[in-house]
């Protein structure tokens, strides 16, 4: 399949990106540190004792930050005569890289094309899904997916009731049909929800999300007579023909009928799946060790979380075992968010749930392992929200974070605790959000 971008526009995010990055930061940095007032920290209501919410953004079309810049920036050379980016030749190496090799990407995180594969419920009711990663290594390979061998551990009993049968628990069964389709055992994606969120700052006052699943819908998926491996196989739409889904190929889909994530989708297209067909989707913007990434979040088993972030309420995934991260036969990874980072949509610093409630762009949260960066990858990504302190805040510490241990370094230091206060740990929240490309 070929990328829609081409090799020259790429060529511009080398290594001298990563310094002109961090020297345009150093200089911008100076008017907004200390920018959020006690106001603002007021503002981004914490969350209270027992009752954790982690909504995260839809991205915002047009939004550029934090794409990196041109890297000839105060050279005297074009683009045109840099050298390739060094993650051409290594994966390892700074410069951008598809993750998911099936995606055509745009050129910073605005949308991202995949191939769209048809299946069916038991009943005979299709199913429109979208596969991004697996367990199976040689066939993450084969089809350009994210390899996450932590989906194996999705199947096991949840760390809270090890009594409860293995086939409830966060991964529902398929089957392979003689034509090539997945057949699911169960779980059905209510789309006709209305999506409403309301209010200025974080939390919202109000949050219904547009889409919801049922009591065995997940979108981990075992394909049991080829296997048995595991699949993150999040449903866009169901119960729609091919031929009413065809109605939106070009765009403005009907959003009581397909996922909110959706752009467009085309069952009728040339390209991958079971019967052919494309979707795009809207991507959000983040950071993983400090370079930027794209990524898109499909479902969530926190209310609030699902509509911000115009995911499907998905409750199965509660069932997996939280605040393990990287221990053996951990299913999950960790993603961190700021309650009341900094706001403004033209502050370079600018990053938390309550400037993306307010309309100011992503929330820009920042992921552990990815592919290529480390080796503890998984799409399941379990919330640790974190508010600064007054005394960052009147110290003028609070600033954008873009790397794990940094953020966990803050939170030793104490300027940075869970909501309202409470110890810094996992909130709760799972997000099924499957990081797509890495733009440095």
């Amino acid at each position: 399949m070929k990328h829609v971008r081409s090799l020259r526009p790429r060529a511009r995010l080398i290594a001298l990106g990563v310094v002109l990055l961090s020297l345009v930061g150093l200089l911008q940095l100076a008017p907004h540190l200390g920018a959020n007032t006690q106001e603002d920290a007021a503002s981004a209501a914490p969350l209270a004792a027992g009752s954790p919410r982690a909504p995260v953004a839809p991205a915002q079309e047009g939004e550029p930050d934090p794409c990196p810049p041109p890297s000839n920036i105060g050279t005297l050379v074009t683009n045109e005569y840099n050298g390739v980016p060094p993650s051409l030749q290594d994966e390892r190496l700074v410069g951008p890289v598809d993750l998911v090799k099936t995606a055509q990407v745009d050129e910073c995180g605005g949308t991202v094309r995949l191939p769209l594969y048809e299946g069916r419920m038991q009943d005979g009711t299709p199913v429109w899904y979208i596969l991004t990663e697996t367990n199976d290594e040689g066939n993450a390979e084969a089809l350009g997916l994210n390899f996450a061998p932590k989906l194996t551990y999705a199947d096991s009993p949840s760390v809270d009731d090890a009594s409860r049968p293995r086939d409830r628990d966060a991964v529902r069964n398929a089957v392979q049909a003689a034509d090539g389709t997945l057949v699911f055992d169960c779980g059905a994606v209510d789309f006709a929800p209305e999506r409403r969120l309301e209010g200025d700052a974080f939390p919202p006052s109000v949050a219904e999300p547009g889409s919801v699943g049922d009591d065995c819908y997940t979108p981990l998926v075992k394909v049991t007579n080829a296997g048995g491996y595991i699949y993150n196989a999040p449903v866009l739409a169901q119960g729609i023909s091919a031929e009413e889904l065809s109605a939106f190929c070009e765009g403005e889909p009907d959003y009581s009928r397909v996922h909110d994530k959706v752009l467009s989708i085309c069952p009728e297209e040339e390209g991958g799946g079971a019967t052919g067909g494309t979707v795009t989707i809207r991507q959000t913007l983040g950071f993983s060790f400090a370079r930027p990434v794209v990524y898109v979040s499909f479902e969530s088993n926190d209310p609030v979380a699902a509509t911000v972030e115009a995911s499907t309420l998905t409750p199965r995934l509660g069932r997996l075992g939280l605040a393990r991260d990287d221990a053996v036969f951990s299913a999950i990874e960790r993603i961190f968010a700021f309650t009341n980072g900094p706001t403004g949509a033209d502050n370079p610093q600018r990053q938390g749930l309550t400037s993306a409630v307010r309309g100011e762009g992503d929330p820009l949260n920042t992921f552990g392992g990815i592919p290529t960066l480390a080796l503890d990858y998984s799409p399941l990504w379990d919330m640790q929200l974190g508010e600064w302190t007054q005394e960052a805040i009147d110290n003028g510490y609070v600033s954008r974070q873009t790397e794990e241990f940094a953020i966990l370094s803050l939170v030793e230091q104490g300027f940075v605790t869970g909501p309202g206060g409470a110890p810094y740990g996992s909130v709760g929240i799972i997000i099924n959000c499957p990081v797509i490309s890495r733009l440095l």
